[in-house]
């Protein structure tokens, strides 16, 4: 049995939806639903069973899959990055995932978590995936902070040849339609086209960079679904690595892309970044990938024309947009 907490969201119903077409089903989903659309991403997926997030820890710890469970994937989170309560992504973020990694390392069962590349902060000290440069890093908001602590943890018991944690960069793709306030660019770049017929990027405040040049390591859910489907089918490959392409590409060559996808010409509008924003901005992101790579596991292959492409033809402009 593989257990998803998270399971319902972008990253695992994608992974979900990944298991299903290599033949897998026997699979148990944890999140928690509430009144959000993301139930909509389950529908279609198979699955065993469906357990609330704060009922499973102690389902699991009382015996409920006592031998039954050969992985737990951890994508549960807030991923906010806005974030302000400190105390909840404390609880949600850190002591939940130690939790889990206690019982699995206790059970002999693979763990696989989501840690992010939030941690770097504005990424002074580079994007290293290394453990020995871990501890440096200085996160810019709170959730950031919340998973550098849950790597630290990891490292300072010395876990990390036990379980898989992964670094995403900037995930988009099928599947993040709940996610308000947190859509990907290309998400809110194609319905901006629909309504206005342009894309509002955010003006840069450094001089090193033009407006619409900031950059990112954009990756599409696809491909990290397929990265993850790898280590769960190779369990003794562990340790801390980043998820991304290894190739940062600029917000405008991110929205031109959507633009191409939908057959228009681009007509991008740059406006004022909010205040709030400004100090916890990151101008460029760009995995190191060679730590991965050197594990045997196929990198990630779409570049932002194909997936992008895909994400809009095979899905937002579909009636079934899921994956």
């Amino acid at each position: 049995m593989i257990i998803i907490t998270g399971g319902a969201g972008l990253i695992g119903s994608s992974l979900t939806a990944r298991l299903n077409e290599a033949g897998e089903d026997n699979i148990v989903i944890v999140d928690n639903l509430s009144t959000s659309p993301k139930w909509k991403n389950l529908v279609g997926k198979g699955f065993v069973d469906y357990i609330h997030k704060d009922n499973f820890i102690e389902q699991l710890e009382g015996g409920k899959f006592r031998g039954k469970v050969r992985t737990i994937v951890h994508m549960g989170a807030c991923s906010s990055t806005t974030e302000e309560d400190a105390d909840y992504l404390m609880q949600n973020n850190l002591q939940y995932s130690i939790s889990l990694a206690e019982h699995c390392l206790d059970n002999n069962i693979r763990f696989i978590y989501a840690s992010s590349a939030a941690t770097y902060g504005a990424g002074e000290q580079g994007y290293s995936d290394a453990d020995d440069v871990q501890s440096s890093f200085r996160p810019l908001n709170r959730y950031g902070y919340s998973k550098q602590l849950f790597d630290l943890w990891a490292l300072r018991n010395k876990v990390t040849d036990k379980l898989a944690g992964l670094k995403f960069f900037n995930v988009y793709g099928p599947n993040e339609y709940h996610k308000e306030g947190m859509w990907s660019v290309p998400y809110r770049a194609y319905h901006q086209i629909l309504k206005d017929g342009k894309v509002k990027l955010f003006k840069s405040y450094r001089d090193d960079y033009k407006d619409g040049e900031q950059k990112r390591d954009f990756i599409y859910v696809k491909d990290c679904a397929d990265v993850m489907l790898w280590l769960i089918e190779n369990p003794n490959t562990s340790g801390i690595f980043n998820l991304g392409t290894g190739k940062a590409r600029t917000w405008k060559d991110l929205v031109t892309a959507v633009f191409n996808a939908m057959g228009k010409e681009p007509n991008i509008e740059y406006i004022d970044m909010p205040d709030n924003l400004r100090d916890q901005y990151q101008y460029f992101t760009e995995a190191e990938m060679s730590k991965l790579e050197a594990t045997g596991c196929p990198l990630p292959k779409s570049s932002i024309e194909d997936g992008v492409r895909d994400y809009v033809q095979s899905h937002l402009q579909k009636e079934n947009p899921y994956y």
